[in-house]
Order: C-alpha cells, then structure tokens, then sequence
C-alpha cells in the first residue's frame, strides 16, 4: 500500500480520488463537536435546528468535513510529508448533513524544489470534497514539504523506525 509519495512521485495536474468515502453520522459530528468545544447549537440541538434555522436540520460542523478530507488525502498527499506548511484557502461551499457520504480528490497544483535544501520540496495541491450526489461541499489549497527520494534512502528507507520482526 502506497503512503504518501517522494518529491519526485508527484505530477502537476495529477489527480488523486480518494477512497473510500466516509458517511456522516450524529455521532461523528457531535464527538467532533464535543471534542472541539463547538457547541454551537446548529450542529447539537436538532429542536433549534429544526424549528430556527434555514436548514431544517443540524448541519455537520465544517471543520470536521475540512478534517476528514484532509485525512483521506494523507495515503495519496502527505504520507511521507516532513511538514504541513500552510493551509492557503478554505472554502465551505454547501452544507453537509447527517448520513451524508463525502468523497474527495486532490490535484496536484505545483511543485518547486527546496531553495534550502536539496533533499526536499514543496507541493501545493488543492483538495475538494463532494457529497454522494456529486454536491461540492468543501475545497482547500495547502503546501505540504515532502521528501525526495534521497532523504528516504539515507534515513533508512520507507519505515526506518519500524522494528524488524522475528520468527516466534
């Protein structure tokens, strides 16, 4: 299984769709909630929802949508990633309710070599998440410094700090 990707694996104008999606549940959305202390009421009383807002009905808070397509990017972006630089835009485009499924997509935007060191580089990819409709919901654009081949190879390899296993 692939794990992010080196410098040099990576292609302007390529795009990743990842897979698979992830449906939202009422209890996704309220432990990231709870987690977050967002206690909005849009997104944990489904009374005020309901009976106050244009909705009809709680609405999945935004951030965890964000996270969750960032998330599903790490196997494809930022596997190998030495850091996240900088998340450039977000954007909420439409709103996502419980049982909806979100499915994402990355493109590969640019990339430009290290100006400080030769062993790394820096892609800019943009990520866009859809519901199961095809609905655009969320889009984002981050710089992410990931490693080229040879930062790999003289640290070890893929997983340098995974023990070897032995016969039991």
């Amino acid at each position: 299984m692939q794990f992010g990707r080196t410098y040099e694996e990576f292609t302007v104008g390529d795009v990743y769709r990842h897979w698979p999606g992830k449906t939202v549940t009422e209890y996704d959305d309220h432990l990231f909630c709870l987690l977050t202390m967002n206690h909005h009421p849009l997104h944990m009383d489904s009374n005020y929802a309901e009976k106050t807002t244009d909705f009809g009905r709680n609405v999945v808070v935004g951030n965890y949508i964000y996270s969750l397509l960032l998330g599903m990017s790490v196997p494809d972006v930022s596997g190998k990633a030495i850091a996240n630089l900088e998340v450039e835009s977000l954007r909420h485009v439409a709103p996502t309710f419980h049982g909806d499924t979100i499915y994402g997509e990355t493109t590969v935007l640019d990339k430009t070599p290290s100006k400080s060191k030769t062993d790394r580089g820096i892609v800019q990819v943009e990520t866009k998440g859809y519901k199961q409709d095809g609905t655009l919901v969320c889009v984002f654009r981050r710089k992410v410094m990931v490693p080229t081949a040879t930062y790999i190879k003289e640290r070890g390899g893929e997983q340098p700090g995974r023990p070897e296993l032995g016969e039991q």
